[in-house]
């Protein structure tokens, strides 16, 4: 059993190498998410303009980290009037372009990791929107928009219709250090953690065996390492395959990613791998789901060709600007737990951590946790307590819900109006950009 000890030992040490850096990562994307409204992303995600994409980048580096909820996400927006175009750079950006992937690279592979995925993750958005423009046909998009409308569930599809922004007027930071915003924010960690658990432990334990089982000679020949030029052309070609093959999305596949790299991966090819969590094959089934078979294949081939150019790219630009690192020495174990600032840092990041998860508990945030995995079209995500949810439903007389609303005595963090506010439709009944995701074409 030892050999099973060692692959766990290292799953345990990468593990407590990088759990300050979650924490960290997952607090500042709450603190983001909650100061951006929902109803804001659909607005502005109307067309394939540069300004929808720059808008849907933007936005998308404010949402969930989860692969699995931005594809949710992104199909929601989709079937509420944003571009087809728009919809997939948000999803992009979503699970590439976010805080807690930025701050992991830049631990465990080193600076030049995290700003060559805010490189290439804009170059992969802007290659797509040219693919899309000129190969993607209208009656693709309406055969897509037809099946989305059917609202078959993919995963996370609960956790992707939760919109725990805090409404209300008042600045960024007003809202930010209100109680409201301080349960939001609770809300939103737990919830994150929640929905990307399974995949850092299952990274870690892969990059774990893999460390603990695959010889580096292996690698060294799987990568080309004897001949540069082929392995700069190959890393970026097979990059995302190994990706594909490994089932490890979000942010867990970055321990994978410093194995590879010590193995001989080109630095394009990791940019690629990296990216390539969004056609891992649950991913692509899911597609399959949503929008069609059709529709699936034009997303995976499309998706495999632009990280496969922005990997090359990046591998370009950074090579020009001798900014790719000499040393393959990307953190991948550490002979022992010590008294250092890692564990420090994970005791003041634990406190934290605590702090939200109390908050989360006492303000009512448990039952959401049940809603994570339910369809978006069956369930009220918007925090609200069974009474809540139930008063909606016999439409409360507005002159209540709205004395309700401004004393905001529940303590949720949300507002309890039905619809809240500006979302508010006539006769109590919720707008779309506020509510769980409905068909709307």
């Amino acid at each position: 059993m030892g050999w099973l000890w060692h692959a766990s030992a290292i799953a345990g040490s990468m593990t407590w190498e990088i759990l300050w850096a979650l924490i960290l990562g997952f607090a500042l994307s709450a603190v983001v998410q909650a100061v951006v409204r929902r109803e804001t992303v659909v607005r502005l995600l109307g067309d394939d303009s540069p300004q929808a994409l720059a808008a849907a980048t933007g936005l998308g580096m404010a949402s969930s980290s989860c692969s699995y909820a931005a594809v949710a996400l992104a199909r929601s927006l989709f079937r509420k009037g944003a571009s087809f175009t728009a919809a997939m750079a948000f999803e992009i950006a979503s699970t590439n372009l976010v805080v807690e992937l930025g701050v992991l690279l830049a631990l465990l592979m080193g600076w030049q990791f995290t700003a060559a995925e805010f490189v290439g993750g804009p170059i992969m958005i802007v290659l797509i929107a040219v693919l899309y423009r000129i190969f993607l046909r209208k009656r693709l998009v309406e055969d897509a928009l037809h099946h989305a409308n059917q609202g078959i569930a993919g995963s996370m599809e609960g956790h992707a219709a939760m919109d725990m922004s805090v409404t209300g007027r008042g600045s960024f930071w007003r809202r930010l250090t209100s109680a409201r915003g301080f349960t939001a924010v609770s809300h939103i960690f737990v919830m994150e953690w929640a929905a990307i658990w399974r995949d850092i432990v299952a990274g870690l334990l892969i990059t774990g065996a893999l460390a603990a089982w695959v010889p580096m000679g292996f690698w060294k020949s799987f990568f080309l390492t004897d001949h540069p030029i082929l392995a700069g052309i190959w890393g970026p070609l097979v990059g995302p395959v190994v990706a594909v093959v490994s089932f490890v999305c979000s942010i867990g596949n970055v321990p994978l990613a410093a194995v590879l790299w010590n193995g001989g991966i080109s630095f394009g090819g990791v940019v690629a791998f990296i990216f390539a969590d969004l056609i891992i094959l649950p991913i692509l089934n899911i597609y399959r789901k949503y929008y069609g078979w059709r529709m699936a294949a034009f997303v995976a081939g499309t998706f495999y060709a632009t990280m496969v150019l922005a990997g090359y790219t990046v591998e370009l630009i950074f090579g020009g600007l001798r900014l790719v690192p000499k040393q393959r020495n990307a953190t991948v174990i550490e002979a022992h737990i010590s008294w250092n600032y890692t564990t420090w840092l994970n005791i003041a990041f634990l406190a934290v951590a605590a702090v939200l998860l109390v908050r989360f508990v006492t303000s009512g945030g448990l039952p959401m946790l049940r809603m994570m995995g339910g369809s978006p079209d069956a369930h009220d995500h918007s925090g609200r307590t069974d009474d809540q949810q139930a008063a909606v439903h016999h439409h409360r007389p507005p002159g209540r819900d709205q004395d309700a609303a401004s004393h905001d005595h529940d303590g949720t963090g949300h507002d309890q109006r039905p619809g809240h506010g500006a979302g508010e439709q006539h006769g109590g009944q919720p707008a779309s950009t506020a509510r769980p995701d409905s068909a709307q074409h």
